[in-house]
């Protein structure tokens, strides 16, 4: 069937942050903006993101921040120009919520929940005239019309002269409707769409029995991860089929991609950065009398409960008889990592739309009028509010871009 109404003039799929963001800078604008989703409510990932705490930002300086993107930084960096962290938290504000800097530098809102904010916004964009087809998911193209499936069957909307705006999210989170299956209807549009992959993702290790049936679940703190010249102290989790967990997450693009290319890749924990090399050998060398070296290791050097597992599970045997090396062995206890968890179990997705395929303003070269935005495309980014940031920041990119596309079609560009 065909959807009943006169074609909108801007046509938004999906309603996540970088979604929503192009909604309202349309709508803003003056044009009418149906947003179809195929979740029941919008920003159900959003509203995940934000159950623990919604990190909204980092009040990191700029400079700092953009690198955060790795090889993408020069992509995003533009996006962030236009809407940076202090921009995005008087976003928050102009919908009532308020905002703070926690002890890290990461920036949530004052109450820490994601519903209120979400509910503000929902209401401002349908009050600007905003339409929501919910349970509308996206099925390609049908011609020149979009195909949708619906509670009441397939209906097809016709895009021409209309500006559309993907913002389908990653391949994570499935249920929450983020599930990569948008790929293959834009590679069927010869769209050069690199295949996702988990970032911001546990890993497997291969356990013991005797370590995984005692220590699933536990929390490794206070340690210091290196990988690659990079070092980082913070804390993880060791679970049934390995590590997961903050201080995991921070090493995970470079993790999968050395496993990708090499079959495995070793994080170098230190499982007492308080002390020295030399300082914990001393220690160690001290002598245990009648003392088990179970108890020794815990009065002499704080290695005990799960980081005393990890340490038995991942050092030599002979390390043990020689307190310089079981000392070596504590400062940098090799962790051999298998494999990242799969893709649906991830934070986010790596992969996406490449940036060669879209100009400036984040629109397909190679169809005029469709643009994307949000983590749909080629870049990633760690936790800790800049994966946020960036999907509202290409949201606004993209939907300034539809509204200059449809100003240049009607000739109001000076509008």
């Amino acid at each position: 069937m065909e959807r009943a109404a006169a074609d909108p003039r801007a046509i938004v799929v999906g309603a996540g942050p970088a979604g929503l963001m192009a909604a309202e800078v349309l709508s803003a604008a003056g044009v009418a903006v149906d947003v179809n989703d195929a979740m029941p409510s919008a920003g159900r990932k959003f509203l995940m993101a934000g159950k623990s705490g919604l990190n909204l930002t980092h009040a990191e300086a700029a400079e700092k921040f953009v690198t955060r993107y790795g090889g993408r930084s020069e992509w995003v960096a533009p996006w962030l120009r236009g809407f940076d962290a202090d921009a995005l938290r008087d976003w928050a504000r102009g919908l009532g919520v308020e905002t703070f800097v926690g002890s890290s530098g990461r920036v949530f809102p004052k109450d820490m929940k994601a519903a209120p904010l979400l509910r503000a916004w929902l209401h401002r964009l349908r009050a600007t005239g905003v339409r929501f087809h919910m349970r509308h998911r996206w099925l390609g193209w049908a011609g020149d019309a979009l195909l949708f499936e619906t509670p009441a069957g397939q209906v097809k909307v016709g895009a021409g002269g209309t500006a559309l705006v993907l913002a389908l999210g990653g391949g994570s989170w499935a249920k929450l409707g983020s599930d990569g299956t948008w790929v293959p209807l834009l590679r069927e549009r010869a769209v050069d769409v690199a295949s996702l992959r988990p970032a911001n993702c546990g890993f497997d290790v291969a356990w013991s029995d005797h370590f995984r049936d005692r220590f699933a679940g536990q929390p490794v703190k206070s340690v210091t991860a290196s990988f690659d010249g990079t070092h980082k102290q913070g804390e993880f989790v060791v679970t049934q089929h390995g590590v997961e967990g903050s201080l995991v997450y921070a090493f995970s693009a470079a993790l999968r991609d050395a496993i990708e290319a090499e079959g495995s890749a070793t994080l170098l924990l230190d499982l007492a950065p308080g002390k020295s090399l030399e300082r914990l050998t001393q220690e160690i060398a001290h002598p245990r009398g009648a003392r088990s070296m179970a108890s020794h290791l815990q009065s002499r050097a704080g290695i005990a409960g799960v980081k005393a597992g990890l340490l038995r599970e991942c050092a030599a045997r002979e390390d043990y008889a020689d307190p310089a090396r079981l000392a070596a062995a504590i400062k940098a206890l090799p962790l051999k990592l298998v494999a990242p968890r799969p893709l649906d179990e991830a934070i986010s997705s790596a992969g996406g739309v490449r940036a060669e395929t879209l100009d400036e303003r984040l629109m397909l070269k190679a169809m005029p009028g469709v643009f994307c935005a949000g983590e749909m495309l080629d870049w990633e980014a760690p936790t800790g509010g800049y994966l946020l940031t960036a999907c509202f920041a290409s949201g606004r990119v993209a939907g300034r871009g539809a509204l200059a596309w449809l100003r240049a079609r009607t000739g109001d560009g000076d509008r």
